[in-house]
């Protein structure tokens, strides 16, 4: 059992709305003390970026979000932040992972948002959408301060819900865009590399489960996306690996078995093979 550092103690002066732990809403600035290494959380974040833009890395998904966009990290999912800009404003939804998957369970048809929000994690917006989506901010704070009101956690849950329904049109509608045979290809592979890289790190079993040779995927994924597949391969496992050892407590004998390495000693040098340096030695 993954056992995460403390991300409250990050926001804990920082001006907010909040139902218990279940749902937050801030301003952003909190980004700004966000570590520029990879982390996991077990809360899903939602950022609406107004002004300024932010660059980084969920899981090994590239994105820019410039203002107007939205960004959704889901629960335990691996964040990396390249940059934020100086003149970044926007405004920051957490939900608990109890809460989102309560919530998704009330949704018709829920796999393909939350496929979609995994492949393009963020969603440039259009003015109306924009300005749709900060009316939903404030009416949930309203709904937030409303104390008094003994229904207002269900008031919370459904205006989130209707927000949820938003999110998936405008990040399904953008995923519907007709592909190549090559890039399904690519999709493919990278979803089951998503799947087994915690225990399947050779090719030749993700080919398998393509039906293909390993010659020919490994060329494609290669002439397609500019890197060997193996190498995509094992930088989910490393990503993972940096980000078990900065974001929990977990000792290097746990995030070893965790990721399926036969002992920390295999584990220790595939990591300095890839790192140029220990577990140990990264984690100070």
């Amino acid at each position: 059992m993954e056992s995460y550092i403390d991300w409250k103690h990050a926001i804990k002066d920082v001006a907010m709305k909040s139902i218990g732990e279940d749902f937050i809403i801030m301003d952003a600035p909190v980004l700004t003390d966000i570590p520029l290494e990879p982390f996991k959380a077990n809360v899903t974040t939602i950022v609406l970026c107004q002004e300024g833009y932010l660059d980084g890395e969920i899981g090994l998904e590239r994105f820019t979000a410039h203002a107007p966009s939205l960004v959704v990290l889901l629960a335990d999912k691996v964040l990396e932040m390249k940059s934020i800009s100086r003149d970044f404003k926007g405004q920051v939804l957490i939900m608990s992972k109890r809460f989102t998957d309560n919530l998704l369970l009330e949704i018709k048809d829920r796999l393909p948002l939350t496929m979609s929000v995994e492949n393009k994690p963020c969603q440039p917006l259009s003015e109306e959408a924009t300005h749709s989506l900060e009316n939903y901010f404030s009416m949930m704070k309203k709904a937030m301060q409303m104390k008094e009101n003994p229904h207002r956690s269900e008031v919370a849950r459904h205006l989130m819900l209707a927000f949820m329904y938003g999110l998936r049109f405008y990040f399904h509608s953008e995923a519907n865009n007709p592909k190549t045979h090559n890039e399904q290809l690519v999709e493919s592979f990278l979803a089951l590399v998503k799947q087994y890289f915690y225990k399947e790190r050779m090719l030749k079993f993700y080919a398998d489960k393509l039906c293909l040779t390993s010659k020919h995927i490994a060329k494609v994924i290669k002439d397609t996306t500019g890197k060997a597949a193996n190498e995509w391969i094992d930088d989910h496992v490393i990503l993972e690996a940096k980000a078990l050892l900065k974001s929990t407590d977990m000792t290097i004998q746990q995030v070893s078995d965790i990721l399926c390495f036969d002992n920390p000693s295999f584990f220790t040098k595939y990591f300095k093979r890839h790192m140029g340096m220990t577990p140990k030695e990264y984690r100070l």
